[in-house]
């Protein structure tokens, strides 16, 4: 008797559940309308950072009569060092002191991080296909945009999600580094390098992520026109 309650019990919870779903999904959808209702509301032309004109940046001086764009030039430069800072970190990182066995354990965390790298890759190859069928019909159909805007837009929508992907694998690589030369110099008793390495692998991730999207940004304002025909 009392097996025959629990399986009453059990077939009555999806029942249950399927029920209190439907309000909460009524309520993200009615709070959804409510926040577009002020967007639809608009008066005008609608607009986006399409619509955005970049001013000419060789026409305005700072620091004493200085060109804008030379200052970007500049901070092309900045980025690289950054790029090449995070860099010369790794590699770093990469020889310092560590137990065989410390390695082949950090080297078969990074074997299912690769793993994990691949399977991401192909989705994030699928998500890209999608977001081109969309930046197509946007651009290209909705908004009338020439092909050469369009495929600039591609373009770069293509640059960023690989370069988002690349530093992910990049932070995944340094941490596997970073986790078997610290568990090392533990060891050793000293409370310095259990806290010194992992900042040294942060840093070297943020450094070169941080360079990595500041040389798409400036690429984009110095060398592309503010406004393609």
């Amino acid at each position: 008797m009392a097996s025959m309650t629990d399986t009453l019990r059990v077939e009555r919870r999806p029942v249950r559940t399927q029920t209190a779903s439907f309000p909460r999904v009524l309520y993200t959808v009615l709070i959804s309308f409510l926040l577009a209702a002020p967007l639809l509301a608009q008066p005008g032309e609608n607009t986006s950072e399409a619509n955005l004109k970049l001013p000419d940046l060789g026409s305005a001086t700072f620091l004493g009569g200085i060109k804008g764009s030379s200052l970007l030039m500049g901070g092309l430069v900045v980025s690289a060092l950054g790029l090449i800072f995070g860099l010369i970190i790794f590699n770093r990182l990469k020889n310092m002191a560590v137990h065989s066995s410390m390695r082949e354990v950090s080297e078969l965390i990074y074997e299912t991080c690769k793993t994990y790298l691949a399977t991401q890759g192909k989705f994030l190859m699928l998500l890209e296909c999608f977001i081109a069928v969309i930046i197509v019909i946007y651009f290209g159909v909705l908004k009338g945009e020439p092909f050469f805007n369009v495929l600039i837009i591609l373009l770069f929508s293509v640059i960023g999600i690989t370069g988002s992907f690349a530093v992910a694998a990049f932070g995944m690589r340094v941490n596997t580094f970073a986790n078997s030369r610290t568990a090392f110099a533990a060891l050793k008793g000293k409370a310095y390098p259990c806290y010194e390495i992992p900042l040294q692998a942060g840093m070297s991730i943020g450094m070169l992520l941080v360079s990595v999207e500041l040389l798409i940004m400036l690429f984009i304002l110095l060398f592309i026109p503010g406004r393609l025909e």
